[in-house]
């Protein structure tokens, strides 16, 4: 996975089924030399996408291929382009080496923010492994299976007001207004969410989609790619210590898992 002498930077665990499971934010690790260089509010790694390895373990029951990173975002973010470019133009976003958290917290100490250099070796040591490694599994899962999705699962706290008014509703769809998977799917699985009865939905509203879904999902090709937006009130303790919360999270696997299975097979027969 990674040169001699370098800790791996991701873990993939290779499954049967034409389905890979991407979680690029559940990562909490920060390498000791980048660490030097932040604020001691960088070490909770609040923007974590906290605890979504467990919550998709249905997944690897299923079969699905899972591919999750060892570091924070606050590293690198993995789900942004490799230059850096804003995905919702005119709107506040954190960047490829984000500088703040969500809260507008600085990141770095005075006079430690990364350099043009330093923005260019995290992107050979950190970025580009788990994107060679997404991009030879759905390589492979599109070969022996013909068709392949991809599931981009993503969290975030209910209210975060420098992104977006109010309380976000609780499962967000993104398929690049439907450029990225076959089309309606977003609003099918939206209403699986509404039909069920507990939770509210949207497709392709605040979050469409980020960089990996955008660049990877191709339908024309075979490769159907969908993002969640998990809200984390669904499912765990919004504030620190971050704990997830079972009560709530044996509610919302099943759902996941159905909604999951509905995407693969709309992708599969697409």
């Amino acid at each position: 996975m990674t040169a001699a002498n370098h800790p791996p930077v991701f873990s993939l665990q290779q499954g049967s089924l034409p389905l890979l499971i991407s979680i690029p934010h559940v990562g909490t690790q920060i390498p000791a030399d980048i660490a030097a260089t932040m604020t001691p509010v960088a070490q909770r790694t609040d923007d974590c996408d906290w605890h979504l390895d467990r919550l998709y373990a249905f997944a690897a029951r299923m079969g699905a291929s899972i591919l999750t990173p060892f570091n924070a975002r606050y590293v690198i973010d993995l789900n942004r382009p490799p230059d850096g470019a804003n995905l919702y133009p005119g709107q506040d976003t954190t960047g490829l080496l984000p500088v703040d958290t969500f809260e507008k917290e600085p990141l770095y100490l005075d006079g430690r923010l990364p350099d043009e250099a330093e923005v260019a070796r995290r992107r050979d040591a950190y970025w580009r492994p788990y994107h060679d490694a997404l991009t030879a599994e759905l390589a492979e899962l599109k070969a022996r299976h013909g068709k392949v999705l991809l599931w981009e699962a993503h969290s975030i706290r209910s209210h975060v007001p420098r992104f977006f008014e109010g309380r976000l509703p609780d499962f967000n769809f993104g398929t690049s207004n439907g450029a990225s998977a076959v089309a309606g799917l977003g609003e099918e699985l939206a209403a699986i969410v509404e039909r069920h009865g507990d939770y509210s939905a949207v497709a392709n509203g605040r979050f469409k989609g980020g960089y990996i879904t955008r660049q990877y999902g191709v339908p024309a090709e075979g490769v159907h790619a969908v993002q969640l937006e998990l809200s984390q009130i669904t499912y765990m303790q919004e504030q620190f210590p971050y704990a997830y919360d079972e009560r709530l999270a044996v509610k919302v696997e099943p759902l996941l898992e159905e909604l999951v299975a509905v995407a693969l097979q709309r992708a599969k027969s697409a």
